[in-house]
């Protein structure tokens, strides 16, 4: 993975504090890894019943495709940060009625 520089302002600017940035960014990270997790987890309970074919190279390789399609994706935080900066995740403050959008001066 290399690394990105973040400017931190903004996202600072996005919710008010870069402490509650941060906290909606771990907490979107975390659902993103959990959706990543059950979609990896449905594609790969196709090839469970199949125990003579697992020795096929083909269906070894349609496995290791999946698998891989999912570890050479961007990780959980990185998505966060993206959608957060483009401006796709909403979010409120506790107490508070008005949604909130991560678009800068919005």
């Amino acid at each position: 993975m290399a690394i990105k520089t973040i400017d931190m302002n903004l996202l600072a600017e996005m919710s008010g504090s870069l402490f509650e940035s941060v906290a909606i960014l771990a907490k979107r990270s975390r659902q993103i890894s959990k959706n990543t997790k059950s979609e990896l987890d449905d594609k790969l309970a196709y090839f469970e019943g199949f125990e003579q074919e697992l020795e096929d190279p083909r269906f070894q390789e349609e496995q290791a495709r999946v698998s891989l399609e999912y570890e050479t994706g961007l990780e959980a935080t990185e998505r966060a940060i993206e959608e957060m900066i483009q401006g796709d995740i909403y979010f409120r403050k506790k107490g508070d009625e008005t949604l909130l959008s991560s678009e800068p001066g919005v």
